[in-house]
């Protein structure tokens, strides 16, 4: 799986569109964000501009760049020759999708850090850890997914909008309005009850007993989406 993973990480910054896709995108919004931090706190709060970075990080830098990188591997028969050495399927995914999975929690952890420095800390940070989790384990699935779906890096342009675009969507509508109102709805889409989570652990006054509840959404997601990737993923393209 190691070596599976390092000869991955060579790929990803030997090529200009997943660099672009997976750090340049996510920084230059984030950075943004933070820049103007007054203002997006006065629309929404400092919880509302972490959930944006770690949705726009997931949604681009993790989840885009897992469909790419999956719907690559199968088109140039990668996946096909991996297969036929002694490594497992677990092992092979679980190989190609480390390297941008740390390099997305990298950029979430130093982004958040620089939020944390520039507006204040978050009140509770293993909550925010937990938020954090969930949400790129989420993402990391629907990404599996996806991939079943996308035929070439090419066609995961098309494919990867829905969800991509979708999530931060909800991160937006969540963070700005709030749960009071269409409170079911909003915590059952994807990236709701995530998005809420992070708000709870930035900017406290919820108790984490009932905020810990709010995990239960993003991992049925979670197992929606492993569902859904072993019936759809394959290792070698159509014929």
């Amino acid at each position: 799986m190691l070596s599976i993973a390092l000869g991955e990480l060579i790929q990803i910054f030997r090529n200009r569109l997943v660099l672009v896709t997976s750090f340049i995108m996510p920084t230059a919004v984030s950075a943004y964000f933070i820049r103007q931090h007054e203002v997006f706190a006065d629309l929404g709060s400092l919880g509302y501009i972490a959930a944006v970075v770690v949705f726009t990080v997931g949604a681009f830098g993790l989840y885009t760049t897992t469909v790419t990188t999956l719907a690559s591997r199968r088109q140039n028969l990668f996946l096909k020759r991996l297969r036929s050495t002694p490594a497992g399927d677990a092992g092979i995914l679980s190989g190609l999708m480390l390297p941008v999975t740390v390099l997305a929690l990298v950029q979430v952890v130093a982004i958040l850090a620089v939020l944390a420095a520039v507006a204040g800390e978050p009140a509770h940070v293993p909550l925010l850890v937990a938020a954090v989790l969930s949400t790129v384990v989420m993402m990391l699935g629907l990404g599996l997914a996806t991939a079943g779906l996308t035929n070439s890096p090419e066609h995961a342009q098309v494919t990867t909008l829905p969800v991509s675009l979708g999530t931060i969507a909800v991160a937006s509508w969540v963070g700005i309005t709030g749960t009071g109102e269409l409170t079911l709805l909003k915590r059952l889409l994807p990236g709701g009850s995530a998005t809420e989570l992070v708000l709870n652990a930035w900017n406290g006054g919820v108790p984490v007993a009932d905020s810990l509840l709010l995990l239960a959404p993003t991992l049925s997601w979670v197992v929606v989406a492993i569902a859904l990737a072993s019936r759809l993923f394959r290792w070698e393209p159509r014929r």
